[in-house]
């Protein structure tokens, strides 16, 4: 066995470990088949995520509260690594595939929008409005990864880590994860029903164990942090946290995260899904409402969603007469559609596009352009 070899050997040493329900190397799908190298197939993934352009964006993407005075205010950035530690804990107790779990966990939100969830709800607006088409977050990383990165190429992740990063929804809450079993062809059908179904897309279960893993972490990832953040900036009080709660999650973060690890492990041990007790499970369902309605509905002000909203808008139709206009000079040409290939260009109509622009920036970048914007316009009616 030569060094390279060897190497390779090295790197799947751990798979006669897994459990019998986890993912193995050997299953791994290509959109397109391609040579191997010494990397196993879903740690080739995590490279490919953590080296692309979009995860170097989530550097300035909101995670609840947009454009706080406070530097520990959590971003998109500290949300993923989050969830990735709680996915790789929870797959590491349960012999899964941590490399599948955490190319996935960096992955889930490549496609989120600047301003977090608002300016999702922004976007799918305008994309409803101008396409028919929904607009989620979820099934825009797919797209990012599948078809916009390297230059509209996309990068080629096994169908077992896109999926898993479209079916990762941690909006919707569950007491049990199970797989589905899918294909290659399933797997890309259930990608294009998304931009025409968006509530039976969010219904949609992830094709593996590790998927499934994911997508509870999502919710375990946020659901505390975002209770400290708000504490942190004045938002809420600790003592309002419903005491029902506290006696079975605890108070804060660190509690709240351990309590539910260690129940999913307790109830999912040697298991075919990933479960939690119905004790916790209530507990959780109980916490994501108090966050809902005393958090994330006033994470941003009516005066600055519509700020927002009118500034999106403004942008998206600016963008769009440039590419019809062919004016090169512009930003979504300089930046974005000059470094795209002929297949991208030539199968993505403009509309489409913009919204892809929109969607990739940080929130610095949007806040800029729709300043820019404003004045244009005031500069005009003079």
């Amino acid at each position: 066995m030569n060094p390279l070899e060897k190497a390779k050997y090295n790197f799947l040493n751990n798979e006669k470990y897994l459990s019998t329900y986890a993912c193995y190397d050997k299953d791994a799908v290509r959109l397109q088949e391609e040579n191997d190298d010494i990397r196993p197939n879903y740690f080739h993934d995590i490279d490919r995520i953590i080296h692309s352009l979009s995860y170097t964006r989530y550097l300035d993407k909101t995670q609840v509260f947009t454009r706080s005075n406070n530097d520990h205010i959590s971003k998109r950035i500290t949300h993923v690594q989050l969830v990735s530690k709680i996915a790789r804990t929870i797959g590491r107790a349960l012999s899964l595939n941590e490399d599948l779990i955490e190319a996935i966990a960096l992955g889930h939100d490549i496609g989120h929008t600047p301003l977090g969830h608002t300016g999702e709800a922004m976007l799918n607006k305008i994309s409803l409005e101008e396409l028919g088409e929904y607009f989620a977050h979820n099934i825009e990383s797919v797209r990012d990864l599948m078809i916009i990165e390297k230059n509209g190429k996309g990068l080629n992740l096994c169908i077992q880590v896109l999926d898993g990063i479209m079916c990762h929804n941690g909006e919707m809450l569950s007491s049990c994860y199970e797989p589905v079993e899918k294909d290659k062809d399933e797997f890309l059908r259930e990608y294009e029903e998304a931009y025409h179904d968006i509530k039976k897309s969010n219904k949609n279960h992830p094709m593996t164990l590790e998927g499934c893993v994911v997508r509870i972490s999502d919710i375990i990832g946020y659901i505390g942090r975002d209770i400290e953040d708000a504490i942190m900036i004045g938002k809420i009080k600790r003592e309002e946290i419903p005491q029902e709660i506290i006696e079975v999650l605890g108070s804060n973060n660190r509690d709240i995260v351990n309590t539910i690890i260690l129940d999913i492990i307790e109830n999912s041990m040697d298991k075919p899904y990933i479960k939690m007790s119905d004790k916790v499970y209530h507990a959780l369902f109980l916490l994501k409402k108090f966050n809902y309605e005393h958090i994330y509905q006033y994470s941003i002000s009516k005066e600055s969603y519509q700020k927002y909203e009118d500034g999106m808008r403004r942008i998206y139709q600016r963008y769009l007469e440039d590419i019809e206009n062919q004016n090169t000079d512009s930003i979504i040409y300089q930046i974005f559609l000059n470094y795209q290939n002929d297949q991208y260009l030539s199968s993505t109509n403009s509309k489409r596009m913009v919204i892809d622009f929109i969607a990739g920036m940080t929130d610095e970048m949007f806040l800029r352009e729709i300043n820019h914007a404003k004045k244009l316009v005031k500069s005009n009616e003079k």
